[in-house]
């Protein structure tokens, strides 16, 4: 049911919020909830349920709604504050995986081969890529063997579009690593998805030699 605040943009809506008004806060709500679920199933897809974790956003965005002083820039401020609390929450959980070094390859058995901080980015991005659904669903499940910092670096860049300063800053890490974990993510993705796009590709476009 459309309300006096429907037709409001996300800063006015800011400007509502920060002199208290809750309808204001709910219609941010219901116009950015989805976002934060797809956000943190983004950055932690093989967590069973986050619901809880995203109530835990709107109540950390209406208590803390009036340290914003640039209402325009909500949609970026509200990704921060996902990506801090993911960060919280994963701090809690015990670890199953090891910390991935910079300098350590992806896998133990790449002799004299492991990455280092400044690697090309020659990778298919993955936004390039026309997707059908089964392609999808492994992408899907490709992302869950990443790494969590590889993941959340390359989710900031490719799906919320931030730049490495942006995520530098968010993620609290030196701009090279970023680049890096970044061009790491993808080439590992396109290893990954080769088989399928292989398979996929039409068969005049096959090289010949």
């Amino acid at each position: 049911m459309a309300t006096p605040y429907s037709q409001k943009s996300d800063r006015d809506l800011v400007l509502a919020c920060q002199r208290r008004e809750p309808a204001a806060f709910e219609e941010l709500v219901k116009r950015h909830q989805r976002t934060v679920y797809a956000l943190l199933y983004q950055l932690a897809p093989d967590w069973t349920d986050t619901s809880d974790l995203s109530q835990e956003v709107f109540i950390r965005i209406w208590r803390s709604i009036n340290n914003l002083r640039n209402p325009s820039s909500f949609r970026s401020w509200l990704t921060q504050i996902v990506t801090n609390l993911f960060y919280d929450e994963l701090r809690r959980r015990p670890r199953r995986l090891p910390t991935v070094s910079m300098d350590d390859s992806f896998d133990s058995d790449d002799s004299g081969e492991g990455a280092t901080r400044d690697i090309p980015d020659k990778s298919l991005r993955p936004d390039d890529i026309v997707l059908n659904r089964e392609v999808s669903e492994v992408i899907r499940e490709s992302m869950t063997r990443l790494p969590e910092q590889f993941r959340t670096a390359i989710v900031l860049r490719e799906v919320e579009g931030l730049s490495y300063e942006e995520i530098a800053i968010l993620t609290k890490t030196e701009m090279g690593t970023v680049k890096s974990r970044i061009a790491r993510a993808r080439s590992k993705l396109q290893e990954m998805l080769k088989p399928y796009l292989e398979s996929a590709t039409p068969p005049s476009e096959v090289p010949t030699s």
